[in-house]
């Protein structure tokens, strides 16, 4: 289960670009040194990844069909990565629980931000396994990809160009991924047809709802 969403504005990404272009970026295995996999660049100086993070989770806040898919309770400050050719991310799963400056966040979905135009790079699809099945995506600039982070999935390499993406892990408010979709499609199908019901049983759907949150969803 996967969503793809809209995220960024052209003057967003564009200003987003501006920042990586002139802002310092550093190999990935700082944050990682024993991850073989991890093979690309991310933005390492603390203003510009500040002032990055704060445009990309605005746009997270401001987006309404990714708070209602992702439910989300923390959303961790998003990064800037880049990769040059022969760059990649191995096959892996992502860390379940991520240390945050002030908080712990439990990570139960993935984001993927596109900054760059596809066609401005070779290879570098995002490719994620979902059971037998195998996703891959090269976005257009300010689409993003949210998706299980217990899913196996991986950056292909790049053989030419650069890939431009920001990064971020999301804790929801509904731990199950099932019943986080189930309640997602639930509350889809009351937004669009609600108002066509009889009013007593709209009212009975939206006790459903509530009930439904109240019982899944975590308390914090």
């Amino acid at each position: 289960m996967f969503k793809q969403i809209e995220l960024l504005a052209p003057p967003q990404v564009a200003e987003l670009k501006q920042i990586a272009a002139s802002a310092q970026f550093v190999h990935g295995r700082i944050s990682n040194p024993n991850n073989k996999a991890k093979q690309n660049e991310q933005l390492h100086d603390p203003a510009t990844y500040q002032k990055s993070a704060q445009i990309l989770l605005q746009a997270f806040k401001d987006h309404e069909d990714f708070r209602n898919y992702a439910f989300p309770v923390k959303i961790a400050p998003p990064l800037m990565t880049r990769y040059t050719p022969s760059m990649r991310y191995g096959a892996h799963a992502d860390a379940a629980y991520i240390q945050l400056p002030n908080a712990t966040l439990r990570s139960d979905l993935s984001c993927t931000v596109f900054l760059n135009d596809p066609e401005s790079y070779e290879g570098g699809a995002l490719r994620i396994e979902m059971g037998t099945s195998e996703l891959r995506f090269r976005g257009k600039p300010g689409t993003a990809i949210v998706y299980p982070s217990d899913t196996l999935h991986e950056v292909e390499p790049v053989t030419k160009g650069e890939r431009l993406v920001a990064i971020t892990f999301i804790q929801s408010r509904i731990a199950d991924p099932f019943r986080r979709q189930l309640l997602y499609e639930l509350n889809e199908v009351a937004a669009l047809e609600g108002l066509k019901m009889e009013a007593e049983n709209f009212s009975r759907l939206q006790l459903i709802q509530q009930k439904l949150l109240r019982y899944w969803g975590d308390p914090t």
